[in-house]
């Protein structure tokens, strides 16, 4: 027998009760008992996201509602800041480029947070710039942003800060209202704990403001549509019943933990990540700027990453992910967002210990297990 373990950042684990929730019978969704659903869940994300702005639901994922972010409040030539520090930073440009937006591109070493002096230098050379585009939580490198940082350089200017926060909302603060983000988006395989299919996005006054007068062509992806059926308890086309049903349960998990609950728990489990790759020799990717929500490390020299995440999935039963571009096969990412405790970090750390030894790096067992929990502990004082 051998039992599996998803420990990837996304999809994540789902808990029971989410699970049970998105089992039963499905129900229309233009009924008062759907409504009453959607709108509880609606209230629910107000809450996860520390707004007193609409959350929209979309059947997509993160994906989709970043491209709507850029296609709802944006017109052909404007000019946009880029902070591209991984594979997600690359998509914000991406998108934009394919709407016809010029971007300036801020290019950040992979495994580094960005500087916001060079923000700022940057919007000051192109004041015309009408957002600037940010990840809250990088995946591909495991940084986080200086998010109130960014949020304070776009504060006083025509300009919005706009944020994939799809591995950062839910993991650790990000308060939408009290920091000035102007959009936040997430998804609902992160710290949702759902299976992928759900997006969500939240914008502030300024932000509906430029919704106003943006030219770029939208369908499916019209947030002003939205927000008016959401008024009314419902979606503007048919949405995603079981998984809308199977959110309701998470998020009432998520308030019964509490939300800076949730941030310690993850921030625990964060730095016992990073303490157990230190006691075994293992280099951090991101160590100055680490995201609560995936610890990246580099895999020993002589040893293949990605044979060495392959093991780990199909032998040992352990998904973790490898690296992209430029560091596939030097890399291995363990994630701890979302459904996640104390003992999924152990089962992590001591797959890593299995696996390292068998393609020939002497980690010693229970090393990095025991400077984990020395961290792990805390949990339980």
């Amino acid at each position: 027998m051998r039992k599996n373990y998803l420990l990837a950042p996304g999809p994540t684990p789902v808990p029971e009760s989410a699970l049970l929730a998105m089992a039963q019978p499905i129900i229309h969704h233009r009924t008062p008992q759907f409504s009453e659903v959607f709108k509880e869940t609606a209230e629910l994300l107000k809450y996860v996201f520390q707004t007193r702005q609409d959350v929209l639901m979309l059947a997509a994922s993160g994906t989709g509602a970043m491209e709507g972010s850029i296609t709802n409040l944006f017109s052909p030539g404007d000019e946009v800041v880029v902070i591209n520090g991984g594979k997600f930073g690359e998509r914000w440009g991406k998108i934009s480029e394919a709407y016809g937006l010029k971007a300036h591109w801020i290019n950040v070493e992979w495994g580094k947070a960005v500087d916001p002096a060079v923000v700022r230098k940057v919007l000051d050379e192109n004041p015309n710039s009408k957002a600037v585009l940010a990840q809250a939580s990088e995946t591909s490198t495991t940084v986080a942003h200086p998010i109130k940082e960014l949020a304070a350089l776009t504060k006083d200017r025509e300009c919005l800060l706009i944020v994939d926060g799809i591995t950062g909302v839910g993991v650790f603060d990000l308060p939408m209202d009290d920091w000035g983000i102007d959009v936040l988006v997430s998804g609902s395989q992160k710290a949702f704990m759902l299976p992928p299919g759900l997006a969500f996005v939240a914008l502030s006054e300024k932000a509906w403001k430029f919704q106003e007068s943006a030219k770029c062509p939208r369908f499916y992806f019209d947030f002003k549509k939205e927000r008016k059926n959401l008024k009314d308890n419902t979606s503007a086309y048919t949405p995603a019943v079981s998984l809308i049903t199977g959110l309701r349960q998470a998020l009432l998990m998520i308030k019964e933990e509490g939300l800076q609950n949730v941030f310690a728990r993850h921030d625990r489990l964060a730095r016992a990540a990073r303490a157990a790759a230190a006691a075994l020799g293992l280099k951090l990717l991101a160590p100055e700027s680490p995201s609560n929500a995936a610890t990246g490390v580099f895999v020993p020299e002589g040893v293949e990453g990605g044979k060495l995440v392959k093991y780990m999935r199909d032998v040992m039963g352990v998904t973790m992910a490898g690296g992209q571009d430029h560091l596939k096969g030097k890399i291995v990412r363990v994630a701890h967002l979302g459904y996640v405790d104390t003992f999924d970090v152990v089962t992590a750390v001591s797959a890593i210990e299995i696996a390292l030894n068998k393609f020939g790096y002497k980690a010693q067992y229970g090393k990095g297990v025991a400077a984990a929990l020395q961290i792990l502990a805390e949990g339980y004082k």
